[in-house]
């Protein structure tokens, strides 16, 4: 190994460092907000990132109108396999509550309570890679409207 290529691998080595103890010491203490992907959410863009699930694949087992759901205590969607992986957008001014399988070979259901923002309403965003049932809840048994949005 000549002087020149090691002068060239302790200089990236140190730009590792750097570039960890930057990630490290600027992290934030919150949660952070999920909506802010920053610099991620940025490169997924760049690279096509999934697009929304076309909502005529989407069946409910509650009234539908159109795009929108309407529901007394639960119910359940049966999303078509959508051939690629894809994202299941639902909107709803009040909050509800979501189950649905993880995409890939994971054995995991991910749950949540989907609340409204400040000035905004309820957004939950379902990655979807296959044929599945996403299980949809009102909190204490009342009426629920849901859409499922394109974006």
């Amino acid at each position: 190994m000549t002087g020149r290529q090691k002068l060239l691998l302790v200089a990236v080595a140190v730009l590792l460092v750097a570039a960890f103890v930057t990630a490290v010491g600027v992290g934030r203490a919150d949660r952070g907000d999920p909506a802010d992907a920053g610099a991620l959410g940025w490169l997924g863009r760049l690279g096509g990132g999934g697009s929304a699930l076309d909502p005529a694949t989407v069946r409910a087992d509650c009234d539908r109108t159109g795009d929108v759901l309407t529901f007394v205590g639960g119910c359940v969607l049966r999303v078509a396999d959508p051939g690629a992986l894809r994202t299941l957008v639902l909107r709803s001014a009040a909050a509800f509550t979501v189950a649905a399988p993880a995409p890939g070979d994971a054995d995991l259901t991910v749950r949540d309570d989907v609340t409204p923002t400040d000035g905004g309403g309820a957004v939950a965003k379902i990655a979807v890679d296959r044929a599945t049932e996403v299980d949809l809840g009102c909190p204490g048994g009342t009426s629920c409207t849901v859409t499922i949005a394109t974006s």
